[in-house]
C-alpha cells in the first residue's frame, strides 16, 4: 500500500505561481510512475501531469509551456510547478502513482485545493 500526502495547494490570482508536492510512503517495492490529475466542480478527473522513473513525461495539452513537472526518486516525490495561472485552472488536484508490489496498483492522495481568481 502506498500512501500520498500532498501540499501546496491555495488562492492564488490570475498570472500567479504555485507549487504542489506529494510524497509518497508505505510498503512497495518501486513507483513506476507519479502525476497529478485535477477536477473541477461537474466535470471529470483529467490528467495535468505525469512521469516516469525514468523521467518520460506527459503534458495535458492545456498546460503545456506553464507547469512543470519533475519527481525527486529517492524522496518518493513528485512536484508540480505552476505558472500563469487561469481562472480555468480552478480544481481540486490529486496526486497519484503507479507503483509495484506483488502487483501493479494505482494510489491517490486526498486532494489539495487549488483557487484562481480572476
Amino acid at each position: 500500500q502506498v500512501q500520498l500526502v500532498e501540499s501546496g495547494g491555495g488562492l492564488v490570482q490570475a498570472g500567479g505561481s504555485l507549487r504542489l508536492s506529494c510524497a509518497a510512503s508505505g510498503s512497495f517495492f518501486s513507483i513506476d510512475s507519479m502525476g497529478w490529475y485535477r477536477q473541477a466542480p461537474g466535470k471529470q478527473r483529467e490528467l495535468v501531469a505525469a512521469i516516469t522513473s525514468g523521467g518520460s513525461i506527459n503534458y495535458a495539452d492545456s498546460v503545456k509551456g506553464r507547469f512543470t513537472i519533475s519527481r525527486d526518486n529517492a524522496k518518493n516525490t513528485v512536484y508540480l510547478q505552476m505558472n500563469s495561472l487561469k481562472p480555468e485552472d480552478t480544481a481540486v488536484y490529486y496526486c497519484n502513482a503507479v507503483y509495484r508490489t506483488y502487483t501493479l496498483s494505482v494510489g491517490w492522495g486526498q486532494g489539495t485545493q487549488v483557487t484562481v481568481s480572476s
